[in-house]
């Protein structure tokens, strides 16, 4: 990795010892091995032993401590054996990265249970079992030295969640769940030091290879995971201790930062108690000339994503 000119070359996570799940291939992959890069162990892993393997020999290729543990996320048995990897072998634990994932997208009325449970589990279940795991150890640490652990809660989201799309409704829910897990661990753990946070990824990858493409265009490719890596070891790290409960999207040079829901129209009634005749007056009306497409969707942040240029509020 290359350090602009300017900024020390010092690796931000010497001595931290960092979980990474889904770190197979893809952004998962990506993000093990630049927290490696930037001095961690890691913990890697992935559905399969084959591939968690195959990413710790690649961190031990660039210098770097790894330990593979393969399973699925949304078992409890292997969040626990991630947290003990972490704390048994290497001795400790600074940084969680959840990021393991997968997609069954179709439209709602083509959905199957299976479906529906399968994406939730993986996603949502996955984060919430690593993050309480993770969370618990911070709170003992701290309990036991009488001051702030040191935690760092990097969660995986999703512009779904603010666009909505039909084919993703499963999905869409899964990273909205997440992103309300992610600013209540935040404030959870913010006692005992542990900073959370959510990112928004647009990288190209084998999940995303519908909605991206599995071809990278010639030259540098906005949707790399090497654009998303570096800001997720930047959050592990501690120069990110005043970020805390927030959500990113992270793609092609852009690290947008999201602001909260806002209220738009604040409807009283004149009386004592609302009338089905005063709803249909007040706020019926105000949807008589109103678009029928503008919804609860943050779809304006799809426009994000010209190089080099910053978008504004």
């Amino acid at each position: 990795m290359s350090v602009p000119a300017g900024e020390p070359a010092d690796a931000v996570l010497d001595g931290r010892v960092a979980i990474v799940t889904g770190a197979g291939a893809g952004l998962g992959r990506a993000e093990a091995l630049e927290l490696a890069e930037q001095g961690a162990a890691v913990v890697v892993n992935d559905l399969t032993d084959a591939a968690a393997r195959a990413t710790a020999a690649a961190v031990e290729e660039v210098g770097g401590k790894a330990l593979a543990v393969a399973g699925d996320v949304g078992e409890r048995a292997t969040a626990d054996a991630l947290l003990a990897a972490a704390s048994d072998h290497f001795g400790r634990l600074d940084v969680v990265v959840n990021n393991a994932g997968l997609v069954r997208d179709k439209m709602l009325f083509n959905l199957t249970d299976d479906d529906w449970d399968t994406v939730v589990r993986v996603h949502l279940r996955g984060h919430f079992l690593l993050c309480r795991g993770a969370l618990q150890y911070w709170r003992s640490v701290s309990k036991a030295g009488g001051g702030p652990a040191y935690g760092r809660i990097v969660n995986t989201a999703s512009e779904a969640f603010l666009s909505g799309p039909a084919g993703q409704g499963n999905y869409g829910a899964a990273k909205a769940g997440i992103t309300a897990l992610t600013v209540s661990t935040a404030r959870a753990g913010a006692g005992y030091g542990v900073r959370a946070n959510a990112i928004c990824p647009r990288a190209r990858t084998a999940m995303t290879a519908g909605t991206f493409g599995a071809e990278a265009p010639d030259g540098d490719d906005p949707l790399s995971t090497g654009h998303v890596a570096p800001f997720v070891a930047y959050l592990g790290s501690p120069g990110a201790d005043r970020i805390n409960g927030q959500v990113f999207v992270v793609h092609g040079g852009h690290v947008a930062l999201l602001a909260p829901p806002s209220i738009e129209q604040d409807f009283v009634t004149a009386g004592e108690a609302w009338t089905v005749g005063e709803l249909a007056g007040r706020i019926g009306g105000h949807f008589d000339d109103r678009d029928p497409a503008r919804m609860f969707s943050a779809t304006d942040v799809l426009e994000l994503g010209q190089p080099g240029q910053e978008t504004r509020p």
